[in-house]
């Protein structure tokens, strides 16, 4: 057995455990990559952890950091009720919002993950105050950044475009973008209609001071959380829609919720710091989340000691485990294996449906523009031949490679999975992963056939 399908079978071995067993993947993932590095790819302890996913490590703690000071000084608080007022009570619309910001956000050349590092936070805490699907909401923030990310002056579409030149392909920056922005948005409006949406649109409107902070009511109208939660979360699995009832016209919101102390406007001047400083001056959202947390903490003590405890410190060991035995897996070549072997098929357009499933499954776990630059060159050969359209090709590709960053693994899935509050986090791992799972297993095919077996280009 050859060393490659090896370290994909120990992958697989790692997801049935951790799914039958409950122990942390990310601690399991670990265990794998010191297992398989060592005994099966001869790497050393600095090849294991060359994967090691340092920047997602410091991007998941400052962001979390820094939003839980901000939930503890209720500043969210503040930014739902403000969010309420400008959408005029119209709750259904608050997903579409989050959609277009994080789609602007890309689309004028802002990376990806930090758009979603920077609206994230404020949009679940929206979710878990008025009783949103977390699902709902996350996927529509996610979707939302890569509706808007292959602009011509975003971040994935100048990496994109400047790859196809490279290698000589026709290309259409045009294309791209609308062909990104048109399947985000498809799969947003039927995210919506499954996980809520119209439920949300039959409640109608809503006043900001109709937000309860009690514990929601049930489906049967008894107050408490649906059961296996700890907050608003839609009801089994990932296709479920929320049953909790999140407002609660005769309670009334905490007094000074809409009132602005020093703690808020600060927390407030520090998150439009981190949009500036993420845009503008190019700089980590990571380390300047968390640089900016401390000032906050040194400023107020008392607001945010419990901060820390609040970082979502098991997202963290699952993602960084799992990603980086998804290096070990890159250092040893099984991802250039198994795009190899695909590319090396005589028939096109078997061929090319078949790379943009591995664009998918790969870029669950890994980065997408990563793999976007392996699997273009991969396309190179046959789109040579002339039967395959080197436009819709490039396309379908660069949607199947970055439309399942839903998944948990991923660097948004995992931001939105570590942002959300009041849910039952495993639960909702489990709810991003079979969603994400679906969109693995549907949006290759259906990018494939709308976009390559056309010819376009």
């Amino acid at each position: 057995m050859s060393p490659e399908l090896i370290s994909i079978l120990v992958l697989v071995v790692v997801f049935v455990i951790a799914t039958t067993r409950s122990v942390n993947m990310g601690a399991l993932a670990f265990a794998a990559a010191f297992a398989v590095g060592e005994l099966v790819a001869d790497l050393d302890a600095d090849g294991i952890f060359a994967g090691f996913p340092g920047d997602l490590f410091v991007v998941l703690v400052g962001v979390t950091y820094l939003f839980a000071i901000a939930r503890a000084n209720g500043t969210t608080d503040w930014l739902v009720h403000a969010s309420i007022r400008l959408v005029r009570g119209r709750v259904a619309l608050i997903p579409w919002v989050m959609f277009a910001i994080t789609g602007a956000l890309t689309a004028i050349g802002a990376v990806s993950p930090a758009a979603v590092a920077i609206v994230a936070p404020i949009a679940l805490s929206f979710a878990a105050r008025y009783g949103i699907s977390p699902l709902l909401m996350g996927a529509m923030v996610v979707h939302g950044a890569q509706a808007g990310g292959f602009s011509p002056i975003s971040i994935y579409g100048s990496i994109v475009n400047g790859i196809v030149e490279r290698e000589k392909l026709p290309g259409n920056e045009i294309a791209l973008f609308l062909a990104s922005l048109f399947a985000n948005l498809a799969i947003a409006g039927v995210v919506f209609v499954l996980f809520g949406g119209l439920k949300l649109w039959a409640r109608g409107a809503v006043t900001p001071d109709e937000a309860s902070t009690d514990a929601p009511k049930d489906a049967s109208g008894k107050g408490g959380l649906p059961e296996g939660g700890s907050g608003p979360q839609p009801a089994g699995g990932a296709g479920g829609t929320n049953t909790a009832v999140a407002t609660r016209p005769d309670a009334p919101a905490t007094p000074d919720t809409t009132r602005l102390s020093p703690a808020r406007i600060a927390t407030l001047t520090s998150l439009v710091a981190l949009v500036v400083a993420v845009l503008a001056f190019d700089l980590d959202a990571g380390l300047t989340a968390i640089t900016l947390a401390v000032v906050l903490s040194t400023a107020w003590p008392e607001d945010s000691r419990k901060a820390v405890g609040q970082i979502a410190w098991s997202t963290v060991l699952l993602i960084c485990g799992v990603l980086t035995y998804v290096g070990v897996l890159d250092e040893m070549g099984t991802i250039t294996w198994a795009g190899e072997g695909v590319g090396g098929i005589g028939v096109p357009l078997l061929a090319a449906v078949l790379l943009c499933y591995i664009g998918a499954l790969v870029s669950a776990f890994a980065s997408s523009v990563g793999i976007m630059g392996a699997l273009i060159p991969l396309a190179v050969p046959f789109l040579a031949q002339g039967e395959i359209g080197a436009v819709g090709m490039v396309a379908a590709l660069a949607v199947s490679a970055t439309v399942v960053d839903v998944s948990p693994f991923s660097t948004n899935g995992a931001l939105v999975l570590a942002a959300a509050p009041d849910v039952d986090r495993e639960r909702f791992f489990r709810q991003l992963m079979v969603y994400g799972g679906i969109v693995v297993a549907v949006v290759p095919a259906v990018a494939w056939l709308v976009m390559v077996v056309p010819g376009f280009g």
